[in-house]
């Protein structure tokens, strides 16, 4: 399909998706301590292509690029010139200060979609970076945090590679610290909206996450818990016009202890162009094709729309 790139959508040139009915998604859950660390070795990852700029066809979604108080908080990937970790169908980039993802990109196609089921979860350190430059057991131990994928574990489940992608998807790098009660009824319906409709239409999807790094987050085992996350969408619709939308998560209310941390989370929509304001990541032209920031640059105000269920959606 011939993408048509000079689309520039506004908010009545987005549809609003119909509720699917579908489940809340599966939601980690915490293992107990181990030691020795679980670490899978470097030359493991040889032949992985990770994430494809322009797995859209001639709508290319290049990597996000840090900026400012993030351009020098990226951890170093020995033998690559962009300091991605490449994995089956996602890459991440790692944060050097918070030792979690910056942020993660995974390509999905809907047509070689493989269901695999989950078994034990078993985490492990990615051997191309040093174990102390990761998030391991420890923070996990014994209290209310999940381990939470970045990249879904089902979403670069397709094609040939499908088992090895659903595995590399258990490595710490993909993984970031949230609460027991991170709303996983509106984040994960969300997530499970994306994955589903691109299995219906076998449709391709390039999806961005990441954590929000704030000044005031809460330091637990010294560790610095992120309070809030993003997530950006990129498609092709079925009319040919490119369409990129973003949607965040955040606690409402400060943070003071972890007990009190736990508290009412609501996800919303929100503008591509208001993401790259929080994380200190250029999307680059990306933010043309999403409504929302096109909405707050005609119109001086910021655009934002509660999230209750994938019905709510703005496509």
């Amino acid at each position: 399909m011939h993408a048509q790139l000079d689309f520039r959508p506004r908010l009545a040139d987005m549809r609003l998706a119909r509720p699917t009915g579908a489940p809340p998604g599966e939601a980690t859950v915490p293992e107990a301590r181990e030691r020795p660390p679980r670490v899978t070795q470097a030359a493991t990852f040889t032949d992985r292509d990770g994430y494809t700029a322009d797995f859209l066809g001639d709508f290319v979604v290049p990597w996000p690029r840090p900026r400012g108080r993030r351009a020098g908080d990226v951890t170093p990937v020995p033998g690559t010139s962009d300091n991605l970790l490449r994995y089956t169908n996602f890459s991440v980039m790692m944060s050097r200060s918070r030792r979690i993802a910056l942020c993660v990109g995974v390509n999905i196609s809907g047509a070689e979609s493989v269901k695999i089921e989950r078994g034990d979860d078993q985490w492990f350190f990615d051997g191309r970076l040093p174990v102390d430059a990761q998030i391991g057991e420890d923070l996990y131990a014994d209290n209310l945090l999940d381990r939470g994928h970045l990249v879904r574990r089902e979403d670069p489940n397709w094609g040939g590679e499908a088992e090895t992608a659903n595995a590399d998807t258990f490595h710490f790098t993909n993984c970031s610290p949230q609460m027991a009660a991170f709303n996983q009824r509106t984040w994960l319906s969300l997530e499970d909206y994306v994955l589903k409709n691109t299995r219906r239409w076998q449709e391709r999807v390039t999806v961005f996450s990441g954590p929000v790094f704030g000044d005031n987050d809460l330091v637990y085992r010294e560790v610095t818990i992120p309070s809030a996350y993003w997530k950006v969408v990129a498609f092709l619709g079925d009319d040919g016009r490119p369409s990129a939308t973003a949607y965040m998560i955040e606690q409402a209310r400060e943070l003071s202890s972890l007990e009190a941390a736990f508290g009412a989370f609501k996800t919303y929509q929100r503008s591509i162009s208001r993401i790259e304001a929080l994380t200190d990541l250029d999307f680059g032209a990306l933010s043309g094709y999403d409504g929302f920031s096109n909405e707050e640059r005609a119109s001086g105000t910021r655009i934002e729309a509660v999230v209750r269920d994938a019905g709510d959606l703005r496509y």
